[in-house]
């Protein structure tokens, strides 16, 4: 078994990861714009001539670590490149990364060459020539810090590149980004069915021929004359010979069966000399006979075949390549109307370059996912084209974002901040693989709003990548009028979509009170519609529409990485367990037993199903619907003790399963009082509360150890509100006489 990585357009990991273990990968791991997983080199050869997305596959030759040029050197060229490299074949050399010692990938790439020429010279008396296109093989060598990894490139050049194209249009799609979407937009299954599908304006075919291609069973580089493993030493002639003889054979039957009929994939476009080029290309592409292109304008695309339903996936001009904003917008309404007059039952995949110009279609993207092709960030829209996803394009209050609003000064200024904010947090979010975070937070006093991104992860669904934005619109004074109010909201909304490309439809807007945690349990909706994102590895179910709260607490990300860092071999106790994250974190660190204590039915159910999502739904670890004081209470009196509690209690509670009221200012005295009483001699009590006046009772450092750690505890995406939360660790003391604190009839000692 070999080590290998696959690299990939951003957007698409999760595709090539499936790709990957259908081929017969294992300990496939997702890192961004690359997997990495383990394999056989058939493994390998499949990937190379399969995979309709992957940009390259690396096998790893050696990883070591290095501080300086000196040091790198003399360890790449230790490597015995005899048994990867014949010199009388050419070399490529490639350095990416950062190392502190070289940060000019130039440099780089040129003490990686200088190694291996010089080793090979010494070993063989022969050093290679360099060649920068097709060469005999391809190096490759990434720096993360002081940490190397050096890789032969198997691919050789980008995959993207399938041997086909014989010439290109204005601006033409990656054939991999080109087969990402086909496979997002479900494509393979629907072309089983013997949907149509069409291209409108296909340019020079990229889709249609990359459609036609997946439909007929081609591997996606069958016909690519150039890979880079043919020349390097260790290439099995003969396993290699096996895969692509089985891969013509499927492509054999699939070819003869779609022969037997007309015609289903059609392209147009109004430039007679695309469609020239199209039909050349897929003569090249092999799949001439079953496609058939047209020169056609826009607005007379129809569906070409007595069928249902189908699938019409396009890559419109946008501003960039057109030059011309307004004649994009004009392109994208056109294909609004088309769709929303032609194509009722359809499904369409649209990728655009502009977030704004998904507006413009008049129709609801059921997902919006998004995507790069080459550098350039773009966004795919999938649309589900019924008619209860038909917009009403006339102006409908604050719903409506329309082209003025979106270009309004405040909407520009508002998407601006975004925009830096964002640029400020995506190396700590990289770094940290920090999916779920704030990303404004009353920035700007005219815009309180409270603003959290979300990426969700649900690996059996098609929601997988998908980001969500919760924003909450902090309580405005009485005296502001209401229509200023709608106003700012509408452009926060438009500044947000022109910031991020996220749709409306993923845009959650809540009005409340400044953090009043106690509103957490109030039900909003019961649309039951649950996603799930990562923390730390973990899982977690999280909803965007039922509740005031999503289920997943940002601010305390750093405090559940304190349990979980504090929980191995410990009894952990989580009270006011809300949707048992921190249960989550205490099981993932080793926690002996756990136990959740809440009023809710609801959140105890829910607190299941995230252990259950990260494997830790067994018996040591329970769920107990009760009053957390009477509880604790009943506890204390049998004695139970736990090493580690997490007590996070609501700013005020008035439920009516509960006894009383409870105002953590006026109550959270007695209420760490109960918590002691059932924390085991050498344990630790971590309370949080989210109440922004709240001041710790005078007396409760007397009788404990008492340590404030909130400054610890707020993470670096609420710079801006470091008071969200407060958070003290106490413990029992060690030695010495601690005072009694004085209750109703008592007096203190």
């Amino acid at each position: 078994m070999r080590q290998f990585l696959a690299s990939v357009p951003r957007g698409f990991a999760d595709l090539l990861a499936r790709e990957l273990i259908e081929f017969g990968a294992l300990d496939v791991r997702e890192r961004g714009n690359a997997v990495a997983f383990t394999g056989t080199l058939e493994v390998a050869y499949r990937a190379c001539l399969s995979s309709w997305t992957a940009s390259r596959i690396y096998v790893e030759v050696l990883r070591f670590e290095a501080y300086d040029d000196a040091e790198i050197y003399a360890a790449l060229r230790a490597i015995d490149w005899t048994v990867h490299i014949n010199p009388q074949f050419t070399l490529a050399c490639e350095w990416s990364g950062k190392h502190p010692a070289i940060s000019n990938t130039h440099f780089g790439t040129l003490r990686l060459k200088d190694a291996i020429c010089d080793s090979l010279r010494d070993s063989t008396g022969i050093r290679p020539d360099i060649a920068t296109q097709e060469p005999g093989v391809r190096v490759h060598a990434h720096a993360v810090g002081t940490k190397v990894t050096v890789s032969i490139d198997l691919a050789g050049e980008g995959l993207h590149r399938r041997g086909w194209r014989a010439a290109t249009g204005e601006a033409p799609l990656r054939e991999n980004v080109a087969g990402g979407i086909l496979l997002r937009a479900m494509w393979p299954m629907q072309s089983a069915s013997g949907a149509p599908f069409l291209d409108p304006m296909c340019g020079s075919g990229t889709f249609v021929i990359e459609a036609a291609r997946m439909a007929a069973g081609f591997s996606a580089n069958q016909g690519r004359n150039y890979f880079g493993f043919q020349r390097w030493q260790q290439h099995d002639v003969e396993l290699w010979q096996q895969v692509y003889n089985l891969a013509l054979t499927r492509s054999s039957v699939g070819l003869e069966a779609m022969r037997a009929q007309p015609p289903k994939i059609f392209g147009c476009d109004h430039d007679a000399r695309a469609i020239r080029v199209a039909r050349e290309n897929a003569s090249y592409a092999g799949v001439s006979e079953l496609v058939r292109f047209e020169v056609s304008e826009l607005g007379e695309s129809r569906p070409f075949v007595d069928f249902p339903a189908g699938l019409l996936c396009t890559n419109p001009p946008w501003g960039i390549r057109l030059g011309d904003d307004s004649q994009a917008r004009t392109v994208h309404a056109q294909l609004g109307e088309v769709l929303r007059t032609h194509f009722i039952g359809w499904r369409a995949a649209v990728l655009t370059g502009d977030a704004s110009l998904g507006l413009e279609l008049g129709l609801r993207a059921s997902r919006v996912h998004t995507v790069y092709n080459g550098g350039i960030e773009c966004r795919l829209l999938r649309i589900e084209v019924a008619t209860e996803t038909i917009r009403d394009l006339r102006p409908r209050q604050e719903s409506r974002i329309n082209t003025e609003l979106t270009q309004s000064p405040g909407a520009v200024m508002f998407g601006n901040r975004i925009t830096k904010n964002l640029k400020k947090l995506v190396a700590w979010t990289r770094r940290e693989s920090v999916s779920c975070y704030r990303i404004y937070d009353a920035d700007m006093p005219e815009y309180s709003f409270a603003i959290d991104q979300y990426t969700t992860t649900d690996k059996s669904s098609s929601a997988s990548g998908l980001r969500w934005l919760v924003m909450q619109e902090y309580m405005a004074p009485a005296d502001i009028p209401e229509e200023s109010l709608r106003k700012r909201r509408g452009e926060a909304l438009a500044g947000l979509i022109l910031a991020t490309g996220i749709a409306r439809e993923q845009i959650q807007l809540r009005t409340r009170r400044r953090n009043k945690r106690g509103e957490q349990y109030t039900k909003r909706d019961q649309l039951g519609e649950y996603h799930v994102v990562i923390e730390n590895e973990l899982q977690f179910r999280v909803n965007f529409g039922d509740y005031l709260d999503t289920g997943l607490f940002l601010d305390h990300r750093s405090t559940r990485m304190r349990l979980r860092n504090a929980a191995h071999g410990k009894r952990f106790l989580n009270l006011f367990s809300y949707t048992g994250s921190a249960t989550v974190y205490a099981a993932a660190g080793g926690a002996s037993a756990t136990t959740a204590v809440d009023l809710s039915a609801t959140y105890l159910d829910w607190s299941r199903s995230n252990l259950a999502l990260n494997g830790f739904d067994h018996p040591q670890h329970i769920r107990i619907q009760a009053d957390v004081r009477n509880w604790l209470r009943e506890s204390a009196t049998i004695q139970q003790k736990f090493d580690l509690i997490f007590c996070d209690p609501p700013t005020f509670s008035n439920s009516k399963r509960m006894q009383g009221i409870f105002d953590v200012q006026r109550d959270h005295a007695d209420l760490i009082e109960e918590c002691m009483a059932v924390l085991a001699p050498e344990g630790l009590l971590l309370f949080s509360t989210n109440s922004q006046k709240f001041r710790l009772d005078d007396w409760l450092p007397t009788r404990y150890d008492v340590r404030d750690i909130t400054k610890a505890t707020i993470p670096i995406d609420f710079f801006r509100n470091t008071h969200i939360h407060q958070c003290f660790e106490v413990r029992i003391p060690t030695t010495g006489v601690t005072p009694v604190r004085a209750t109703a009839g008592l007096t203190e000692i």
